[in-house]
């Protein structure tokens, strides 16, 4: 699998970038010092690894997306389901629910997702 994995300021920095994208860099320091209080050093160092991380671009002080979110998001998720639970989805998803509890509707579509996913359709 492809390396996604982002810090958690590069993670906090590509929000603010999917959720803008394209923008002019200068717009995304203004954004970062309002959301995150990160000074403009700060902002233009993390963007420079998401930059190098193949994430985004930076061109002509433009930047955009190379890396959607639902990509990112998937991979991190595998991850800690991998690294944290040994890849178990169920042990996961125990821990996950702890003392929770589920409304009908909540496990009839948990279990209709689960269906939809099935490899023996």
């Amino acid at each position: 699998m492809e390396e996604l994995f982002l810090s958690d300021s590069e993670y906090r920095l590509m929000d603010i970038i999917w959720s803008n994208a394209p923008l002019e860099s200068g717009k995304l320091v203004k954004l970062a010092e309002e959301n995150l209080s990160w000074k403009k050093s700060t902002t233009y160092t993390i963007l420079r690894k998401l930059v190098s991380k193949g994430m985004a671009q930076n061109e002509d002080a433009v930047v955009t997306v190379l890396v959607e979110r639902d990509r990112v998001q998937r991979y991190e998720s595998s991850r800690v389901v991998k690294r944290n639970f040994g890849g178990s989805l169920p042990s996961f998803i125990t821990a996950f629910l702890g003392d929770k509890t589920l409304t009908a509707s909540e496990a009839d579509e948990l279990k209709e997702l689960i269906d939809s996913y099935r490899d023996d359709k």
